[in-house]
C-alpha cells in the first residue's frame, strides 16, 4: 500500500455525520474532496469499531532519527570502505546507541548493500627481485625510448 497523509479527525467525523444523514459514499467523497473508497473505508471502520480515530501503528519506532540515517548515508557515500562499526561509533558520539544489525538494515533499506573487497596476493620476492632487475637495467634509458613503451594504465585512443 502507498503512503499517505491520514485525514484528520474533522474530516472523518464529517464523512460518518454525512452517512448518518442517508449520503451515497460518492456525493460524500465529491463534496469533501475524497475518493469514495476512502469514504467507504471509513465507514466501514466506524461500523466495525465505533470509533474514527487514527490508532497508533505496531511496532517499535525507529532507533535512527531521519538526521542520523542521512549523516549515515552521506558518510558511505563519500567513504565507500566505512565499516559499520565506524558507524556504530559516530552514532554513539552523537548520543544515539545502535547495533551494527541495525546500522545494516538502514544501509540495506536505502538500498546499499555490503561487498567485501577482493583478495589480491602479495608480491613474492622473486617478484620483488624481477622489479628491481628491470628498474636497474633501464636507469640509464634515454628519454626518447621510455616514450615509446605503452603503460599498462594508460589507453591508446585512435581518432579517424
Amino acid at each position: 500500500m502507498g503512503e499517505t497523509e491520514e485525514l484528520s479527525k474533522d474530516t472523518r467525523d464529517k464523512i460518518v455525520d454525512l452517512h448518518k444523514a442517508g449520503m451515497g459514499y460518492r456525493t460524500i467523497g465529491k463534496q469533501l474532496g475524497e475518493k469514495a473508497t476512502t469514504v467507504g473505508s471509513i465507514i466501514r471502520k466506524w461500523k466495525k469499531f465505533k470509533m474514527t480515530v487514527n490508532l497508533p501503528r505496531t511496532g517499535a519506532p525507529c532507533k535512527i532519527s531521519p538526521r542520523g540515517v542521512s549523516v549515515i548515508l552521506r558518510k558511505v557515500r563519500d567513504q565507500p570502505r566505512t565499516t559499520r562499526e565506524d558507524l556504530v561509533n559516530d552514532l554513539k558520539r552523537a548520543g544515539t546507541t545502535v547495533s551494527t544489525v541495525t546500522i545494516s538494515n538502514t544501509l540495506h533499506r536505502h538500498g546499499l548493500k555490503s561487498c567485501s573487497v577482493c583478495k589480491v596476493p602479495l608480491l613474492k620476492p622473486a617478484h620483488v627481485q624481477a622489479h628491481l632487475k628491470f628498474a636497474k637495467d633501464h636507469l640509464d634509458d634515454p628519454e626518447e625510448a621510455w616514450e615509446k613503451v605503452m603503460w599498462s594504465d594508460e589507453t591508446k585512443i585512435e581518432l579517424f
